[in-house]
């Protein structure tokens, strides 16, 4: 765990104590600071107090001479409204700030790279932490990621964080001064938390926070949104921009070409890697995530050879995109982590002859912007508060049954694809939908489809 001895001596009250905030609170009191620890969730209290946190209520303590308020990323301090004690911390003149400030500020030695991105940075940023550990580096991974930041060993200059960055997380932040700044796409989401889309632009931009000459900036340019960045970056000097893509050529960048990772950084368009060699690694959008880590290792230092080594040896992140069985040949496929349309869209790209799983909490827009996919889907099986509205947008275009949880829709998903018994059907858990009105997070849904999936009756491979 990361001492933070920034505030030594001085108060600091802590809001919210997952996993990121109760870490927080325990590295501020190892260095020194007079913490005052609160969330709303009384579990959460119990919790933090038998680790040792002191708990006080923020909404009926005074804050005045806080130095800081340190805010859990899901808690808003702005849009749609600032939650009290944020609203209160500002009034008293105490900074707002999260756990990746923290950790840059404890650790200024150290390098950094961050990744964001709407999609795909959980994908990427495990793929450059990945790759920089099978070529022999001192690397740390997490942010929003797994291991909290302030949860990561300890690493001096010779040490690299490789931090997933959300949108929560870099409105936080403000001293990030990362050498390898990746942001991959931009599309629609979080656009409550953030006062609408420009807000949400200006929040992931946020990813190339400290600039610096020898910053390095990876930037996917196939969504418009990303290629102004990208332009507008680059006609400044720095960062070095470093264009990626999935879908054209992008020179003087990384891009994919006929199915082929090429390397353009030096110029020359070097094919370097045949992406379908990759099995852990499906589907268009990782590609992009994939051109992001091999741009991000080589200007990090690690060759060709052992980037596309470590890319093959990759072995998949959980809940995203991850086979869990293939049942009297039909393949159950948990894409849990698609939490939105757009990320659904990437899995059911991947297949055909799926029977869908869905439904959740729905982002705005719901799942019309999948209308194109719908002939790959021979039924859906609807779960959760959006079941209603995913039903009148797929009726008349896709069969479908509102089954309620998801015990319920893995039941009659089984007998619907083993009753068509199609060689390469897909059972696929992608919901296009937060998770919160049946389960804790995206993570716990997936743990469930995978328990109820081994749970099936027939011959499992």
């Amino acid at each position: 765990m990361i001492e933070v001895t920034a505030f030594r001596d001085q108060k600091v009250a802590v809001l919210g104590l997952a996993r990121s905030g109760l870490a927080a609170a325990e590295a501020l009191q190892r260095g020194g600071a007079r913490v005052l620890a609160w969330d709303d969730a009384a579990g959460k209290r119990t919790a933090a107090a038998a680790a040792g946190v002191p708990i006080v209520d923020l909404a009926q303590t005074g804050l005045g001479g806080a130095a800081a308020l340190v805010l859990s990323p899901g808690i808003p301090h702005s849009f749609p409204e600032p939650h009290p004690v944020a609203a209160r911390a500002r009034a008293a003149g105490a900074e707002i700030i999260g756990d990746i400030e923290l950790l840059v500020r404890s650790r200024p030695e150290a390098r950094y790279v961050g990744v964001t991105g709407t999609n795909g940075k959980s994908t990427s940023t495990a793929l450059i932490g990945h790759i920089l550990q099978e070529a022999g580096r001192k690397v740390a991974i997490g942010g929003n990621l797994g291991t909290p930041a302030l949860a990561l060993a300890s690493l001096g200059a010779d040490g690299v964080y490789v931090l997933e960055l959300s949108s929560y997380q870099l409105e936080l932040t403000q001293s990030l001064a990362a050498e390898v700044a990746v942001l991959l796409n931009i599309t629609p989401d979080h656009l409550d938390r953030h006062g609408g889309m420009d807000g949400y632009i200006a929040a992931k931009r946020r990813i190339f926070g400290v600039r610096r000459p020898a910053q390095s900036a990876v930037i996917g340019v196939d969504d418009a949104t990303c290629r102004a960045l990208a332009a507008a970056l680059a006609s400044t000097g720095a960062p070095q921009v470093i264009p990626i893509s999935a879908e054209r050529r992008a020179p003087g960048g990384v891009y994919v070409e006929a199915g082929a990772l090429v390397d353009d950084l030096d110029g020359g368009a070097k094919r370097v890697l045949d992406l379908a060699s990759l099995p852990r690694l499906p589907g268009r959008h990782n590609w992009q995530n994939a051109a992001a880590a091999y741009a991000a290792a080589r200007r990090l230092g690690v060759g060709e050879a052992e980037i596309v080594a470590a890319l093959r040896s990759f072995p998949g992140l959980a809940h995203r995109q991850e086979l869990i069985a293939t049942i009297d040949g039909v393949r159950y496929v948990n894409d849990s982590k698609a939490t939105n349309a757009d990320a659904a869209a990437k899995a059911l790209a991947c297949y055909d002859d799926i029977y869908w799983i869905a439904g959740g909490i729905a982002k705005a827009g719901g799942i019309a912007a999948l209308a194109p996919l719908f002939p790959r889907i021979r039924h859906a099986f609807l779960i959760g508060r959006a079941a209603a509205e995913f039903a009148e947008t797929l009726a008349g275009h896709v069969p479908f049954s509102r089954c309620g949880d998801l015990a319920a829709a893995v039941a009659a998903a089984r007998d619907a694809a083993s009753a068509a018994a199609k060689p390469g059907a897909v059972v696929l858990l992608s919901p296009a939908c937060a998770s919160f009105d049946q389960f804790t997070d995206f993570e716990a849904r997936g743990e469930v489809f995978r328990r109820l999936v081994a749970a099936l009756p027939g011959g499992h491979a």
